[in-house]
């Protein structure tokens, strides 16, 4: 399986051009950047599109996501398992010996809210990380159809305070002065 995995990603990694030759020039028009290529290669292999854009430091922030998520659907996972065998076990009034430690400290009521909490929490772990998944993609496909978008150096924000006096003619019993944020956008 590993060898499977290895290879498949020496090929995308192959078909994405990477090279340590010297590329020769020709007449060709160069490649358009393909947000399609992009969002394919994230969904092969999460992070894998973020490198095709070459935004490589997304990278360890897609892992670092689905390390942690992994981590709280497994321990979920394993909670929930643990709570329900003490469930099955205390609500059969089973009497031979086993090792876990819920066994004793709550009754079969309490035991199966545990359970339930821990199933809830692992399903839900598991959604975020089908979530995350999707999110890698949506990113890698936004990137690509942002990859040659020029921003140039009259784009500008800026943000500065106003503040809105009432006009003489009107009582300024019912117009307090107000005070706010000017937001000015220059194309």
């Amino acid at each position: 399986m590993k060898t499977v995995l290895l290879l498949m990603l020496v090929l995308l990694l192959s078909r994405m051009g990477l090279s340590a030759q010297e590329t020769i020039a020709t007449n060709e028009p160069p490649r358009q950047h393909s947000p399609h290529r992009a969002t394919l290669y994230s969904l092969a292999l999460p992070g894998l599109g973020q490198a095709y854009n070459r935004k490589y430091w997304k990278i360890p922030i897609v892992y670092t996501g689905i390390g942690t998520i992994g981590y709280f659907a497994l321990n979920n996972r394993e909670n929930y398992l643990k709570a329900k065998e003490a469930y099955i076990y205390t609500f059969n009034n089973e009497d031979y010996p086993i090792d876990n430690d819920l066994i004793g400290k709550y009754n079969a009521n309490d035991l199966r809210e545990i359970r339930d909490y821990y199933r809830r929490n692992m399903e839900l772990s598991w959604i975020i990380m089908a979530l995350w998944y999707a999110l890698n993609a949506v990113d890698a496909a936004v990137d690509a159809h942002l990859f040659d978008y020029d921003v140039g150096e009259n784009l500008s924000v800026q943000l500065s305070p106003q503040f809105a006096i009432p006009m003489p003619q009107q009582n300024p019993v019912f117009q307090p002065p107000a005070t706010g944020l000017k937001i000015s956008v220059r194309f």
